[in-house]
């Protein structure tokens, strides 16, 4: 069993990456990998955050944790320096900007969140003491029906009336 060092590992991945953006199989072929090693180590980059291509082949279908992993390795980057990151990754300047606008609303919306949940509670618990009540209600008006029945019954056969109509 062959053994690779970390940065040969990195190097062989970077092939899987824009601007190259060979497949699984393309790059076992050239480098003489077994596909499921090559496999095992793209699922292990995708497990640390980095980001990693999957099924599909354009950067919208990353997952959130690539996108994220994305985010924070450019974040401390300069203008330039993201430029060339996207470059590197096949990404675009907006598609990044846009990917930090949303992680940023997911935030603030959870805010909101929040909030809205404490007033569907709220909302609820009213709801279902308004609910209780009406049972309780019924309930009564049921068990009242039920026991003029009862004397009814007990009124036909104490004077001996067989019939249901009066």
């Amino acid at each position: 069993m062959a053994r690779y060092s970390p940065e040969r590992k990195e190097a062989i991945l970077k092939k899987l990456l824009p601007p190259h953006n060979l497949t699984v199989a393309e790059v076992a072929r050239e480098e003489g990998i077994a596909v499921q090693t090559l496999y095992h180590w793209r699922d292990i980059a995708r497990k640390e955050g980095r980001p990693v291509p999957g099924k599909t082949l354009t950067a919208d279908d990353w997952s959130a944790e690539a996108k994220f992993a994305v985010l924070i390795e450019t974040a401390p980057l300069s203008e330039a320096e993201i430029s060339q990151y996207c470059r590197e990754k096949g990404l675009y300047r907006e598609q990044v900007q846009q990917w930090k606008l949303e992680c940023l609303s997911g935030f603030q919306t959870s805010e909101v969140q929040t909030k809205t949940i404490k007033q569907q509670a709220k909302a609820d618990k009213a709801e279902i003491k308004s609910l209780q009540r009406e049972l309780r209600y019924k309930e009564k008006a049921l068990a009242e029906a039920a026991a003029l029945l009862v004397l009814r019954k007990k009124l036909n056969v104490l004077w001996g009336d067989d019939s249901e109509e009066s």
